[in-house]
């Protein structure tokens, strides 16, 4: 029996508010390690993203010895 309104899988770190959550969702960012790939400016962009939501999720980027992409030089 399937559940036809299951949300896609998302590894998004849990103590992210629910406007970081929307924001990052609706831009097609569900899974942690995307954020490898991008800086954390590229990030606090999108609208619902504050400083708080980058810092939850540059911890769990930490613990998986990951880290936001490097600003380019």
């Amino acid at each position: 029996m399937g559940d036809s309104n299951k949300v896609l899988e998302s590894n998004l770190p849990a103590g992210l508010s629910q406007p970081a959550i929307r924001a990052l969702t609706a831009a097609g960012y569900l899974q942690l390690e995307q954020f490898t790939k991008l800086t954390e400016a590229e990030v606090l962009k999108l609208h619902g993203m504050g400083q708080k939501g980058i810092e939850t999720i540059r911890k769990a980027l930490a613990e998986k010895g990951l880290s936001f992409k490097e600003k380019a030089l």
